[in-house]
């Protein structure tokens, strides 16, 4: 079921309380109609709602709630995360400090820094010239401290400086 399907499930106020009651321990249709004041004709026809879109099961003790109904629809609706780099340990850096296109923070071991200048230096055009200006503009993108990734990429010779200019070095 995906989240579409699972909202419009609980999407009528009959079947919402109906659900609700067998979350908080209702076990049959009169317990339910007790419980949210429903007529138990209306409480019937909401348990064959819920029972058919999986969301719950009954056995002897009686109905109960399929809870991991709502993680699947979850796991199965979200787009698959597409890698950042294809070496998975590199991936499992960036990711670390790559979120929604933003560097989250700045790594504090000189090797994690090193992968992360080197995926954000891919932002620039090798053989190009940039100005300071634009240089600050793209770097704004990835961060707020543009000035600070500025240095970090000229230290770690990923891009040089000259008379303002800057230049990509791979």
């Amino acid at each position: 079921m995906n989240t579409d399907q699972l909202c419009g499930s609980l999407a009528e106020p009959s079947r919402l309380r109906t659900y609700s009651a067998v979350v908080l321990g209702a076990r049959n249709p009169e317990q339910i109609a007790g419980v949210t004041g429903l007529d138990t004709a209306v409480v019937v026809k909401a348990v064959q709602r819920l029972t058919k879109s999986g969301l719950i099961s009954f056995d002897r003790e009686g109905l109960h709630a399929e809870e991991d109904v709502f993680k699947e629809a979850i796991r199965t609706s979200r787009p698959a995360r597409e890698p950042l780099d294809p070496d998975p340990a590199r991936d499992t850096i960036l990711k670390a400090f790559i979120r929604d296109g933003r560097l989250t923070g700045f790594p504090t071991f000189p090797a994690k820094t090193r992968i992360v200048l080197e995926y954000l230096v891919n932002s620039f055009e090798a053989g190009r010239d940039y100005p300071e200006a634009e240089v600050n503009t793209i770097l704004n993108t990835w961060h707020p401290d543009h000035a600070g990734l500025r240095r970090l990429l000229v230290d770690a010779r990923l891009l040089t400086r000259s008379d303002g200019i800057y230049h990509r070095t791979n």
